[in-house]
């Protein structure tokens, strides 16, 4: 695990810089689910796959920006899923974004994760581990080298409220939650990256992010094997819970890589008001 550590880490350095220096317009291309690529995405997909491609514990690989799955050694124990990345988009106005890395065994399906990683690339860029020893924080260095920072653990209960998907599509349900945090004096924290917002409410102790069905993308929008998976592992280890609405996120499988699902992340009291509120409608 810790030589695919290593490589993430490689990936970081090389995916900052095209950040920063690289053209982050659109290409002719699009992806597997119909978007169009932007030229920064694709470079971050190649930079990813160039450097796991040597490493003989990794069986294949599922790219969000390929349509299936790439592989790479037989005997290979892991396939990773990723997003090499996510929220591409909000780089040209200088946003935060981040690449996310789900490590698997056997198969796709959220029981056979084994361990998560993301980036987070912004004024700092920072790595975080989610495995059998809990969640970490490391920091790029100037030196090029990432250093331990701090673990991280949820409180029970949050500050945050990060409200995915276009409003006028929710439920009247759905709505009435969200106001519901709001009116309790939750703050509202939503950039439309989910990297940097999961990483937000995970660093200032707990809240709530959500991206629910709505009426244009009754399935949700987020990718389970690339996005929706490694962040809930990351939320159950570091203390929270990270549900459908009523189902554990953990327990999905999805029948192709690029699969969708609504998704819930937060502290332990907020994801309670969500199942509450869905069980009941």
């Amino acid at each position: 695990m810790q030589e695919i550590y290593n490589a993430i880490q490689t990936a970081a350095i090389k995916i900052d810089y095209a950040i920063k220096h690289e053209d982050k317009g659109y290409s002719e291309l699009q992806n597997a689910t119909g978007d169009t690529q932007l030229k920064l995405d694709i470079q971050c997909d190649e930079i990813i796959e160039e450097i796991f491609s040597p490493i003989s514990s990794i069986k294949e690989l599922a790219s969000e920006e390929k349509e299936g799955p790439y592989p790479l050694h037989k005997n290979g124990k892991y396939l990773i899923g990723y997003d090499p990345l996510d929220g591409s988009s909000l780089a040209d106005v200088n946003l935060s974004v981040g690449s996310i890395f789900g490590i698997y065994e056997n198969d796709y399906s959220g029981k056979n994760l084994k361990a998560a990683v993301y980036i987070v690339y912004g004024p700092r860029v920072e790595m975080v581990t989610a495995d059998s020893d809990g969640v970490k924080m490391f920091r790029l260095e100037s030196d090029n080298t990432f250093t331990f920072v701090q673990e991280i653990t949820l409180k029970e209960k949050g500050k945050l409220n990060a409200p995915g998907g276009t409003q006028k599509n929710w439920s009247p349900m759905h709505k009435k939650l969200i106001d519901s945090f709001f009116a309790q004096g939750y703050r509202l924290r939503y950039s439309g990256g989910m990297v940097p917002d999961l990483h937000q409410i995970l660093l200032k102790g707990g809240g709530l992010f959500s991206y629910p069905g709505t009426t244009d993308v009754p399935n949700g929008k987020l990718r389970m094997t690339f996005e929706v998976f490694p962040f809930a592992f990351v939320y159950e280890k570091a203390g929270g819970e990270a549900i459908d609405g009523t189902k554990r996120l953990l327990d999905l499988s999805p029948k192709h890589i690029h699969d969708t699902t609504p998704c819930f992340f937060g502290s332990k009291e907020e994801i309670k008001k969500v199942r509450n509120a869905y069980a009941n409608d």
